[in-house]
């Protein structure tokens, strides 16, 4: 069996990729597939936290677009992750897997509040981190909380899961055929060409902490584990040249 290239993970999965073929909500089986790939992957050995976005329920940037307050649309964000965080724990623990939900917005009554000596103790201990309302402030992307928790935690990558690109392309591959995918990448020059995978402030945590980044598809099952395990799949970003 190849062993874990990594020691301590981040898991970035969007809200969009709980909501399967439907687009929106959570469907059951694919929440159900992915909590068994993450078990894959934890029974390597690896310490596996985990940020989860919201944008199958609701999206604050669509909610300020229409109209509401930025800051309260950006909370409204923050809840929709704690659910699809909730419903992945049930999943993880139906597998098994001993897992634990620390949120940023403080509700004592399904989560636990996000101290970081306490979410790395779990993770020593085996147990599944889910970082839940992202930063707990507006205008924070969750691609954001995942880099500042993968420093908070010093773990040595972010995976970010994608359910609709197998990697960073040079334009969008759906509309351009031409379209190049890049096997390496650095953060400087994802920033330069605009290629979006992140925000500037997760990309500039992330190349400032010297956290590396790997963008690959999670429709093909197996693939966490294939990553954790060093296979060249989806594209690796790191660095700043």
């Amino acid at each position: 069996m190849t062993t874990a290239q990594y020691r301590r993970i981040v898991l970035k999965l969007s809200g969009e990729a709980l909501s399967g073929d439907q687009g929106y909500g959570i469907e059951p089986q694919v929440i159900q597939s992915i909590a068994a790939q993450v078990r894959e992957v934890a029974e390597l050995g690896v310490e596996v936290a985990v940020v989860v976005g919201g944008g199958n329920i609701w999206r604050g940037k669509v909610g300020s677009e229409m109209g509401m307050d930025r800051a309260t649309a950006d909370y409204m964000g923050m809840l929709a992750t704690i659910m699809n965080s909730l419903a992945l724990q049930d999943s993880l623990e139906k597998g098994g897997i001993p897992t634990r939900v620390q949120t940023s917005i403080e509700m004592r009554q399904v989560a636990e509040p996000y101290i970081r000596r306490k979410a790395i103790r779990h993770l020593e201990k085996k147990r599944v981190v889910i970082f839940a309302a992202g930063t707990g402030n507006p205008y924070f992307s969750t691609d954001t909380t995942a880099a500042l928790r993968a420093a908070e935690i010093e773990a040595e990558v972010i995976l970010m899961a994608k359910n609709n690109v197998d990697g960073v392309y040079s334009d969008d591959p759906k509309m351009n055929k031409e379209a190049e995918k890049y096997t390496e990448i650095s953060y400087m020059q994802m920033l330069n060409k605009g290629l979006g995978v992140m925000d500037s402030t997760a990309s500039s945590l992330c190349m400032d902490n010297d956290i590396k980044l790997i963008v690959f598809s999670i429709m093909e099952k197996g693939n966490i584990k294939r990553v954790v395990q060093g296979e060249p799949i989806g594209t690796m970003i790191r660095g700043n040249k």
